[in-house]
């Protein structure tokens, strides 16, 4: 099964539309959908490394803008939207719980939570629920998403042709490592 998504992606890294889905991908995450865009990130970067940094500022500033969505269905749209995608991840409590954070906390649960597994989409809808600053939002949902998506890029760059060599290796095991990390990035946020 997962030779056959990994094939898929691959062919799809080297579409000449792969870095705009890539775009596409990290913007809707960041506001409503469930898969991080760094399923997308490397195999893209494994297939273009010499492109690699260009690809991460991309997925950085369409993460960022679609976080600036999440912020806005938080701020504006809480009773309607908002309270629709955090009941569908079945976040309704930890949105409130963030909300409450945010007064003391709001800069460093965006760097935290932007670097982690945890849905990012969570921290853009609260951060607008809270009605954080937006300047600060911006700044700081750009700080942890850049550190994040260039980081990789980085790794992917210096270390590419090893690391793809691996992932061709282990494909099945990475394949349930990255199914575990995503609901465990669910699974986190239900128990915060």
């Amino acid at each position: 099964m997962f030779r056959a998504l990994y094939d898929w992606t691959l062919r799809l890294a080297n579409h000449r539309h792969a870095v705009r889905s890539l775009a596409v991908v990290s913007f809707c995450e960041s506001s409503f959908f469930p898969i991080p865009p760094d399923v997308v990130l490397v195999p893209v970067i494994l297939q273009h490394r010499t492109r690699a940094y260009q690809i991460a500022a991309i997925c950085t500033i369409a993460s960022v803008l679609g976080g600036m969505v999440g912020y806005a269905i938080g701020y504006f749209l809480w009773d309607t939207v908002g309270a629709w995608v955090i009941n569908l991840y079945g976040l309704q409590d930890k949105a409130a719980k963030f909300q409450a954070g945010f007064a003391e906390y709001g800069a460093a649960i965006i760097l935290l939570k932007g670097l982690t597994p945890i849905p990012f989409k969570l921290v853009t809808i609260a951060s607008g629920l809270a009605k954080f600053n937006f300047a600060l939002f911006v700044l700081t949902a750009t700080i942890t998403r850049a550190f994040r998506f260039f980081l990789i890029a980085f790794l992917l760059k210096k270390y590419g042709a090893p690391v793809q060599e691996f992932i061709e290796k282990r494909l099945t095991m990475i394949g349930i490592l990255l199914v575990v990390a995503l609901v465990g990035g669910f699974a986190a946020v239900s128990l915060l």
